[in-house]
C-alpha cells in the first residue's frame, strides 16, 4: 500500500490481510502485525477454539489497528503502537456455529469461553511483542492489545 499520515503517524510499511475472518473488515497495518496475527490465527486461535469449544473461528472482532494518538489518548508522552498501525485491538470471537465469545463478558467466566480467551492471549505471547489483556489494567477490560513494538528484551505479556 501507498503511505499514508505524516510526522510521527506516517505509515509506510502498510499491507491489508485480505483473506482474514476480521470484522469489520481488515484494516491496513504494518507487515510485522499482519504476519503475527496470520501464525496466532493459524497456531493458536484455530486449534484452540477446536479444542476447547468444539468450533470454528469465523469472526474475529477488532475494534481498529490505527489511530493516531499518545498511549492511552493522553496529551504528552509516549505515542502508541496504533499512531502507525503497529496494533490491534480484538474485542471477541464469533463461532461457526453462532456463539460470540467476548472479552469484555467471558474473560472473567469459569468456563470453556474463558479458557480459550486466555489460551489465546498466552498463545498471542509467543508471537506479537506486546499482549495485553483484561489481567493488565482496567483500560484493557473489553479487549485484547495486540503489538509488535520491538523490544531488545522479548515481549510484554499480561
Amino acid at each position: 500500500l501507498k503511505q499514508a499520515g505524516d510526522g510521527t503517524c506516517l505509515r509506510s510499511d502498510r499491507t491489508v490481510l485480505t483473506d482474514y475472518p476480521l470484522s469489520p473488515k481488515a484494516p491496513p497495518t504494518t507487515c510485522a502485525l499482519a504476519a503475527g496475527l496470520e501464525q496466532w490465527l493459524r497456531d493458536g486461535v484455530r486449534p484452540a477454539a477446536q479444542e476447547l469449544l468444539g468450533s470454528q473461528v469465523a469472526r474475529i472482532e477488532h475494534s481498529g489497528a490505527f489511530s493516531c494518538r499518545r498511549l492511552y489518548g493522553r496529551a504528552e508522552g509516549s505515542w502508541s503502537e496504533h499512531a502507525t498501525g503497529n496494533a490491534i485491538d480484538i474485542a471477541a470471537f464469533v463461532l461457526a456455529d453462532g456463539r460470540r465469545v467476548s472479552v469484555l463478558g467471558d474473560w472473567k467466566s469459569t468456563g470453556a469461553e474463558a479458557a480459550f480467551l486466555h489460551r489465546v492471549r498466552d498463545q498471542g505471547c509467543n508471537v506479537f511483542g506486546t499482549v495485553l489483556s483484561p489481567d493488565y489494567n482496567a483500560a484493557h477490560r473489553d479487549h485484547l492489545h495486540l503489538d509488535q513494538q520491538a523490544r531488545g528484551f522479548g515481549s510484554v505479556c499480561r
